[in-house]
């Protein structure tokens, strides 16, 4: 999921043919999702056509199965930070049982197919379980904290490729701290590319003419990076020298994008040898927990945007994403989730029904039978400044006025979470986050024994139902209030919080969305008791903690 806003989507045109305006939606999804797929497999040291493989997946298969009609469903930036990290430590892992070079590599690959497919099994599991409900309980700032730290990660692992200077540290503290060795021993060709390709992206949002503004930015970044490619000479590969200010420089083979072949000779098998070891346990664990949370937020982000505010079946959606998953891992794809940026577009270009999807995974998968070749011209340059342009949308520093301006405690709680995602990996941060979360709660008067619990107690009168909550009312006990509130068929429903001493900022979040279905179906939920609470900042989502005196 990207933090990325996109304008709600104009209501659809009954004369338009559904038919119509989803085959024309979803070519002009599969021109976004085209070069960031190969982007993300790249960055995610995947096989270039992994991502494709993912997205056609996505789009011909998880169409007829996900509850979430207007999502597109592919592979994410999201998800390059555990990929990498899976790729990365499963061939080292077969390095340390005596493979080397290619073979290590494409055992650990394997290895990491085997994790993606068991985590998507186990994502359909919970939908069929009814998980999707999950998705309300992990607290706003720590999710918000992920993102940002992965858009760290990615700005970290793809500045270098800008400059075409490829970096010999790892972590991301060490990649940011060779910047200025990098800066020195730049490649000035392939710098031009790269530079050309981000002043295109950050740029194009500031184009005011309606049809040129129409053309995504992606496939401008192609139109215009391949041909400086193929003039600069990137074609010519180790061979073709250069001089700039004096200096000698030659163009890589890694300066173009690689392919091997065809789609069905990058189809590969997992191997589950290792399925049982704790570091496969470990990728499981977060391939199903941070692909899930992003995936279903995504979902309910594109709902709140669907002009005709058709309802996402979560459930459901985490079904078909963890078949998709499972299929993916079984074929050689990358984990997919339901990707708002791509999801965003699709309904901005009138995308009418869930087929726009299914017609995007067609275009992609016509495209690479027909003209793979063309891959093959893309500079990796321009596909780094595509990842970097994605990653400081995820920790833009708005993010962090807008967490600070919630409170001064949602900023603590997204610094320790990006933190600990960025020093350790993103399991850890988000458990650092949410105990931050929690020890919060308890400093600002939460009692212990409402952490997990609200004790909702409800009394019907008429056509209103009073749900009475007690102790406090935070993220990790939503899921009860929730399906009191759910359970109700009255037409008012009133939440009580008088004799809550903290309301957190993620319940007053999950209200105010409750608030908009509940108008869209003619019924009305309101908050009760705030005025005996006093807000932790102005904000109108922040956090109310119990006032001694009325506020």
């Amino acid at each position: 999921m990207s933090t990325e806003t996109a304008a709600p989507a104009p209501a659809p045109a009954s004369a338009v043919s559904p038919w119509r305006a989803d085959i024309l939606s979803g070519f002009l999804v599969f021109l976004i999702a085209l070069p960031l797929c190969l982007g993300i497999a790249r960055a995610s040291g995947f096989p270039i056509l992994s991502g494709l493989i993912t997205a056609i997946i996505g789009g011909i298969l998880v169409t007829f199965i996900g509850g979430a009609p207007m999502t597109i469903k592919g592979p994410a930036a999201g998800l390059i930070v555990i990929a990498l990290g899976a790729i990365t430590d499963f061939t080292a892992e077969a390095t340390a049982h005596g493979l080397t070079g290619d073979a290590a590599t494409h055992q650990g690959y394997q290895w990491a197919l085997a994790t993606i497919t068991v985590a998507g099994g186990i994502q359909a599991v919970m939908g069929l379980a009814k998980a999707g409900k999950l998705g309300d309980s992990f607290p706003t700032s720590v999710v918000h904290g992920m993102l940002a730290a992965i858009g760290i990660i990615i700005i970290a692992k793809q500045m270098h490729a800008v400059f075409g200077v490829t970096p010999t540290a790892t972590t991301p503290f060490a990649l940011y701290l060779e910047l200025p060795h990098t800066l020195s021993v730049m490649n000035p060709a392939i710098f031009l590319i790269g530079a050309t390709a981000l002043a295109i992206l950050f740029g194009w949002p500031f184009i005011k003419q309606p049809l040129i503004k129409k053309i995504p930015a992606p496939v401008v970044v192609l139109l215009v990076s391949i041909p400086m490619g193929m003039v600069l000479g990137l074609a010519g590969g180790a061979d073709a020298h250069y001089s700039f200010l004096g200096h000698d420089h030659t163009f890589a083979p890694g300066h173009l994008v690689n392919i091997q072949g065809s789609l069905a000779d990058a189809i590969t098998f997992p191997d589950f040898s290792a399925i049982t070891q704790s570091i496969s346990i470990r990728y499981i664990v977060m391939f199903t927990l941070v692909g899930s949370i992003e995936s279903l937020l995504s979902a309910k982000a594109i709902e709140s945007l669907d002009p005709l505010r058709r309802k996402t079946d979560l459930n459901r959606d985490l079904l078909g994403v963890g078949i998709g998953n499972a299929l993916c891992g079984m074929l050689g794809g990358l984990p997919m989730i339901a990707e708002i940026v791509r999801s965003s577009a699709n309904l901005n270009n009138g995308a009418q029904t869930r087929m726009a999807n299914f017609f995007h995974g067609c275009f992609l998968l016509a495209f690479v039978m027909i003209a793979p070749g063309l891959i093959h011209l893309i500079p990796s340059a321009a596909l780094a400044a595509m990842l970097c342009y994605t990653g400081t949308r995820l920790a833009a520093p708005t993010e962090f006025a807008k967490t600070y301006k919630i409170g001064g405690e949602q900023l603590i709680i997204f610094l320790v979470t990006i933190v600990g995602c960025v020093g350790e990996d993103l399991l850890v941060g988000v458990l650092m986050g949410i105990v931050t979360k929690l020890a919060i709660h308890v400093i600002n008067g939460a009692p212990i024994g409402a952490l997990f619990s609200a004790k909702p107690e409800v009394k019907v009168t008429d056509d209103t139902a009073t749900i009475t909550l007690h102790g406090a009312a935070l993220f990790s006990n939503y899921i009860g209030i929730k399906a009191k509130v759910e359970a109700q068929t009255a037409k008012h429903v009133i939440l009580d919080v008088s004799d809550c001493r903290l309301v957190d900022h993620t319940v007053m979040e999950h209200v105010h969305e409750l608030e908009s279905a509940f108008e869209a179906s003619g019924r009305t939920i309101h908050l009760r008791g705030l005025d005996t609470h006093k807000g932790l900042s102005d904000h109108p989502m922040a956090a109310r903690k119990k006032s001694a005196v009325p506020a």
